[in-house]
Order: C-alpha cells, then structure tokens, then sequence
C-alpha cells in the first residue's frame, strides 16, 4: 500500500516536472536532467540530460552551467571539450557558485580550455574559499604552501588547512 503511494507519487512528481520543463522553467529542467542523468525515476538517458542541462544553462542557471560543464570537461555524456567546459565554468563562476569557482580554478592551474594562469586560479579558489567552500580552501592552502601563483606562505597554507 504505502510503497505504491511512494511509487504514484514520484510518478505525478515526474510528470508535473516533465510539464515544467516543457514550459521552459530552468529548474524543472535542471531536476528532470538529473533524474535522466542518474536514471532516478526514468529510464537513464544521457543524450537526454544533456539537453535538458543545456537549455536550463541557457537560461543562465548556474549550478546546471557547471553540471553541464563538468559534462564537457569530463566527456560524460558528450564529447570532450575542454574550452565549452570552461565556458560553462566561467559564466557560473561569475554568479558566485563556488564549485564553478573551483572548477575554473583547476582549469587556470592545469591549462585545460584556458590559457594556463596560476594567479587567476589563485583568485579563484579564493573566491570559493570566502564562501567557506572547504575544496577552495584545500586547494588556495595548496597553492600558498607552493607558492603556486601567489607567493609562498605556510601559515596562511596551514590556517586554510585546518579551516
């Protein structure tokens, strides 16, 4: 009884999101490209997800532009594409979310889809790392203990470390 109440219910939950995101709403769009992505409650579907991610990013929904970056960086679903990737990145790190932030920042150290600049990595994981994003902290604790695009510092490294 209770488990096939669970099972309708996800059902209409689904449907009112596949309604959703007909309609263009970014959201709806992005949780039913994870549901396809993940296979949750539809059928998995990469090629799926992908569209899904790509017109909720569209939209300028940040936390699916680095969903559908992290896609193309990977090559998860998509081809391999380094500088859509960091495309993706940059235009949700621009609207503050620190995994963007992060993720641009490993783009800037490694040179993948950017030209490579350790300052502007260094910029960027500190802007993940003012938000409290723990890997921000790692990784800005990692460049300061280096001196990786900034100048050399194992106090602030070790503060960060210990955050």
């Amino acid at each position: 009884g209770a488990q096939m109440a669970g099972v309708a219910a996800e059902a209409k939950e689904i449907g009112l999101t596949i309604e959703r995101a007909a309609h263009g709403d970014a959201a709806a769009q992005r949780r039913l490209g994870c549901r396809y992505e993940l296979g949750n409650g539809v059928v998995q579907d990469q090629a799926e997800a992908l569209r899904l991610y790509t017109q909720a990013a569209e939209q300028g929904d940040a936390i699916v532009q680095h969903s559908l970056g992290r896609c193309y960086m990977t090559g998860n679903g998509t081809a391999h594409d380094e500088k859509k990737g960091a495309r993706l990145y940059r235009k949700a790190a621009k609207q503050g979310l620190a995994d963007a932030q992060l993720g641009l920042g490993r783009c800037f150290e490694d040179g993948a889809g950017v030209v490579q600049d350790e300052e502007e990595a260094v910029k960027l994981y500190r802007q993940a790392a003012v938000q409290g994003f723990a890997d921000g902290q790692y990784e800005l604790g990692h460049c300061y203990a280096k001196g990786k695009g900034c100048v050399k510092n194992e106090k602030e490294a070790v503060k960060l470390f210990r955050q």
